[in-house]
């Protein structure tokens, strides 16, 4: 195959751990691509997208609703959350993927906690649209969002509605049921009140925290039951982006994946 080149935007950048994940998997699979990073601010998305000569782009926050709006086709985990982390250009054609959604999924049950009932998720921005999905896919029973301004999440309600989980949401510091779960979406470096924190921390079942830099989170280092970071989600969604990289199909396995997985954990571990 052709050489190739990719890359991850965001902003910021320097902390994302894409291009060891990547690189790990295409030399498994003996490709000589390359993936770098780029900082790229939501404002200048249009004008970076016009100048990219890529075969395909991870994205990061603040770009997954930039990344969802310039697509002529979405796969289904998009469409649903109306966020896209991966495009890949066929052509002049760009079509926009949510792998965040996997990644979840494969991470929750990689850490055994994909059985879990009552889930709360912390934030209501666009990783915290693909953690409902991936809970909803995973059958739980019902969904709290807390967030600073629970009526930003009044979308999440809703797509809780659509895939039929019953969804509400609340302020940080208003939410005191007992879960088996909590997922923080959080932007790493958040700081919360110490008070809310532990109030969290009493009820909140096992903490999976998408963050993984810097690590621990305030929360995690706060947190008196099992603590799991993102790096499972990360890895698990970059397996996904490599098979759209390479063969257009998130859906389709890859030659060899469970090498292909292992040589990127071990990059991973190595970094």
């Amino acid at each position: 195959m052709a050489s190739a080149h990719l890359e991850v935007w965001g902003d910021p950048i320097g902390h994302s751990r894409s291009p060891v994940l990547h690189l790990a998997a295409y030399r498994a699979l003996g490709l000589d691509w390359s993936f770098t990073r780029r900082e790229v601010s939501a404002a200048r998305f249009s004008e970076h997208l016009a100048r990219a000569r890529v075969r395909g782009l991870a994205v990061t926050y603040p770009l997954k609703e930039s990344a969802f709006a310039v697509a002529a086709k979405r796969d289904l985990r998009a469409e649903l959350t109306g966020v896209a982390n991966t495009l890949r250009f066929a052509g002049d054609e760009i079509r926009a993927y949510n792998t965040d959604v996997g990644g979840i999924t494969s991470a929750l049950r990689e850490i055994g906690a994909d059985g879990a009932r009552r889930v709360r998720i912390l934030g209501a921005g666009a990783t915290a649209t693909s953690a409902l999905v991936a809970v909803s896919e995973l059958s739980s029973e019902s969904v709290e969002i807390a967030a600073r301004s629970p009526e930003r999440a009044k979308g999440l309600v809703d797509l809780g509605a659509r895939a039929g989980t019953p969804t509400r949401a609340v302020a940080l510091d208003q939410a005191t049921d007992p879960v088996d779960l909590t997922i923080a979406t959080l932007p790493g470096g958040t700081e919360l009140d110490a008070t809310v924190a532990a109030r969290l921390a009493s009820t909140g079942g096992t903490l999976f925290d998408v963050a993984y830099s810097p690590w621990p989170t305030t929360l995690a280092a706060s947190w008196a039951g099992d603590v799991h970071h993102g790096l499972p989600m990360l890895l698990h969604q970059a397996v996904l982006q490599v098979r759209i990289f390479t063969h257009g199909d998130p859906d389709t396995p890859l030659d060899g994946e469970r090498a292909v997985i292992e040589a990127m954990r071990a990059a991973l571990a190595g970094d």
